[in-house]
């Protein structure tokens, strides 16, 4: 009912305007009937005349003259609404709520996000860092950044980098513990466990001649942040199954090194997903092709692996 009567009042604008029905039906692509129908309909709402109508000129009562008033100034906000929503459309601007794991916005994504910022000064961005699957439409996002399969997602997803998986401990670990070299070895290790991870406590490995082999755990650690999983196996606290991209700086320093190097976890990618059934914003565009551009195919982080 609202949207017919702000319908209503900016043909009732318009006709006061032109001084005439024709001319307004004319301007705003409707027939006359049309228009005389939605002034009509005006007056029955709001319960007194607007105008007062002769063969030859229309003239405003004085209700007519107050509403037009204020109609004037409702068009006129709502085609500066339009122009600035179309701005947008053309030109990244306004508030991009992005969300993404904790370990990866930390350890990569924020530092590139300045880049952003500097190429498109209309743009500001609101950057939550959740290990959990957050539910984009509930919440309020607008794209996401998520490391998985996305097979079976209803959302978009466009796929931005191969993310490679392995085991990893430290070698005072190794030399108190031993070396494994078969997957079988691994239930003589202390297993560290990702809370979040599809496979549970359930490590799945393919070797190089194909074949696959399952683990199944009782961790003795679980967390649900793979940044602290990867500090305890530092540490010496056991074995972990990690992303290169978040074991990347500790197998550089030699902190972790690579176990069961021949026997590899499945990879999975990096994914920018956002939801279904809308146009793409100019802002969300610009950000997946930022995504697109600093996340590649051969990614920077797996040099040191």
């Amino acid at each position: 009912m609202i949207l017919d009567n702000l319908t209503a009042m900016a043909s009732f604008a318009r006709v006061v305007e032109e001084g005439s029905f024709s001319q307004a039906a004319i301007r705003l692509g409707l027939s006359k009937s049309a228009v005389s129908k939605q002034i009509a309909r005006l007056e029955d709402h709001l319960g007194t005349r607007l105008l007062n109508r002769t063969t030859r000129r229309l003239a405003l009562t004085e209700a007519g003259t107050r509403l037009y008033e204020r109609c004037q100034r409702i068009v006129a906000e709502a085609e500066a609404a339009e122009a600035e929503a179309g701005s947008m459309q053309s030109e990244p601007s306004g508030l991009l709520r992005v969300s993404t794991g904790m370990s990866f916005g930390q350890e990569h994504l924020a530092a590139h996000l300045p880049a952003l910022l500097d190429r498109h000064p209309g743009l500001s961005i609101e950057l939550v860092l959740n290990d959990r699957i957050v539910d984009l439409v509930e919440e309020g996002y607008d794209v996401a950044l998520r490391i998985a399969e996305m097979a079976d997602s209803p959302l978009i997803a466009r796929r931005l980098a191969p993310v490679r998986r392995i085991l990893a401990a430290a070698p005072s670990y190794l030399a108190r513990h031993g070396t494994p070299s078969q997957p079988r070895d691994l239930q003589n290790h202390a297993c560290l466990g990702y809370s979040y991870s599809a496979g549970g406590c359930t490590w799945t490995l393919a070797s190089t001649d194909g074949s696959h082999h399952s683990h199944q755990f009782r961790p003795r650690v679980l967390a649900n942040n793979g940044n602290a999983l990867a500090a305890m196996a530092a540490a010496g606290s056991g074995v972990v199954q990690m992303p290169t991209f978040m074991l990347g700086r500790y197998l550089k320093e030699g902190t972790l090194v690579p176990v069961l190097a021949s026997f590899a976890p499945p990879p999975v990618g990096l994914y920018a997903v956002y939801p279904p059934g809308r146009p793409l914003a100019a802002k969300v565009r610009a950000f997946i092709d930022f995504a697109v551009a600093t996340f590649t195919d051969r990614p920077y982080w797996d040099d040191v692996c």
